[in-house]
């Protein structure tokens, strides 16, 4: 069997495709990255090296110590995942101190994990102390119609999580705890890390201005199936302003608290304000 032939490899490539088929990674952009399970590791321990070289995270998630990941590569394009999986993909191992990795598969042309390595594993280790370890999937995507909505919109969870809700009714069952709002910030580095992994011990979307999405889940479809949603939503939402500033209806905060209770989710006050 070929590593790619592995059920957790075929899903995180498949992915990786469907993102690009969306026209979400033009050129190099975007992420994505999985915390594997013990037994994906051993599915795939007889292709794993442990004779690369000890490198900087650049940041420290000691929570996340001794664990193995898929992640899309630096400089990488998502187009290329699917035809050449050993060059744009790679498996890292964390070590004990969480402050180090090390290659063990993949990045075979000297190519090394996404520079936003420290959100994915920053965030990755922040949904699995929420969800305890529920949550395995990080994904960041530059979606079109949701960043156009950061130019006007207010930068603010209530907002774009009460306008995103009104476009469609599964919105709220999709994603019932609300997105967060990061500020523009300089990708890549521990600061943005640092402002999404505070937003994610609440929600499971981050939305980072002028720059795109970040998203967690349980697995590929739930994590790929929000982000398509929210989009989805962002889609309609472009469309409607386009047309006018002024709804002529829309769903209402008690509509909203009816849905939730026929869906039994819990849809938190604060984004059910009176316009």
């Amino acid at each position: 069997m070929k590593i790619t032939e592995v059920k957790f490899v075929e899903g995180f490539i498949r992915m990786a495709n469907d993102g690009w088929e969306q026209g979400w990674h033009e050129r190099n952009g975007g992420n994505l990255s999985y915390r594997m399970k013990d037994e994906d590791v051993a599915a795939v321990k007889e292709f794993l090296s442990e004779d690369g070289e000890w490198k900087e995270i650049g940041t420290e998630v000691q929570g996340l110590a001794n664990e193995y990941f898929m992640v899309t590569g630096s400089g990488k394009y998502f187009r290329n995942v699917i035809i050449d999986p050993e060059d744009s993909i790679g498996i890292i191992k964390v070590d004990e101190t969480g402050t180090k990795y090390q290659i063990q598969w993949g990045f075979v042309n000297g190519g090394r994990p996404t520079s936003e390595l420290p959100s994915h594993l920053m965030n990755l280790e922040v949904k699995k102390r929420v969800t305890n370890g529920k949550y395995r999937v990080v994904y960041h995507a530059h979606t079109t119609n949701t960043i156009a909505l950061t130019f006007v919109l207010p930068l603010s969870d209530e907002v774009f999580t009460r306008e995103l809700w009104e476009m469609a009714t599964e919105c709220p069952v999709v994603f019932p705890s609300g997105i967060g709002v990061v500020d523009w910030m300089v990708p890549g580095g521990k600061d943005i890390a640092v402002a999404t992994s505070k937003l994610m011990e609440q929600y499971d979307v981050a939305i980072w201005a002028h720059h795109g999405m970040f998203a967690s889940g349980e697995d590929f479809d739930l994590t790929f199936g929000l982000m398509h949603t929210v989009e989805k939503a962002a889609e309609i939402l472009v469309k409607v302003l386009s047309i006018t500033p002024n709804k002529l209806q829309t769903i209402t905060p008690d509509q909203f608290r009816h849905l939730a209770n026929d869906f039994k989710v819990e849809l938190p006050e604060k984004f059910l304000y009176e316009k």
